[in-house]
């Protein structure tokens, strides 16, 4: 006699069970490779991330329409009436490096400034160099930022003119 057939649902059944078996190595196999490719790609990725940063923060910034203004209106000024020798100028170290605030005041020490001090501004993130002057010196401050080659030129802001030793004018050094 013949052995009796087995039902449809015994022939199935080990092939689901098999199919459902081989799916679930697949996913841990693809959760497996996708974690080696980020260990892979994490630190060229991250290095690329911060060269991109750094690059952006380190791009000067385009002008306002006021800083535009204010470069308009400094071009009108009359010429400096005090020499480089007569003009004090006090030295922030805005960008952070050790020694930047130093360096500049003997440049500037160099070329016939008088440099009454240095020192560190409150902030060590400035992207650009900055000149600014006391009310009365703004032709000496214009000068000052074309010997430095310093295209941020202004009044003096958030500084007490007691605080600057008698220089009449200010250079917060930046990144650039």
């Amino acid at each position: 006699m013949d052995a009796p057939l087995p039902s449809p649902d015994a022939l199935v059944r080990p092939w689901r069970t098999a199919t459902l078996v081989a799916s679930l190595v697949a996913a841990i196999e693809l959760v497996l490779l996708v974690g080696a490719a980020l260990l892979l790609l994490a630190k060229p990725l991250a290095h690329a991330v911060q060269r991109h940063a750094e690059a952006a923060a380190l791009a000067p910034a385009a002008p306002t329409k006021k800083a535009q203004a204010i470069v308009h209106k400094i071009k009108k000024v009359p010429s400096a009436k005090h020499t480089r020798s007569h003009t004090g100028v006090f030295v922030l170290n805005g960008n952070g490096r050790n020694g930047a605030a130093s360096a500049e005041a003997a440049k500037l020490s160099g070329i016939g400034y008088r440099v009454p001090g240095k020192g560190n501004a409150k902030r060590t993130d400035y992207a650009t160099t900055v000149v600014m002057y006391r009310r009365g010196w703004e032709a000496e401050g214009r000068r000052l930022a074309s010997d430095l080659h310093v295209k941020i030129v202004g009044p003096l802001d958030g500084m007490s003119t007691s605080s600057l030793h008698g220089a009449q004018l200010v250079v917060v050094l930046g990144a650039r």
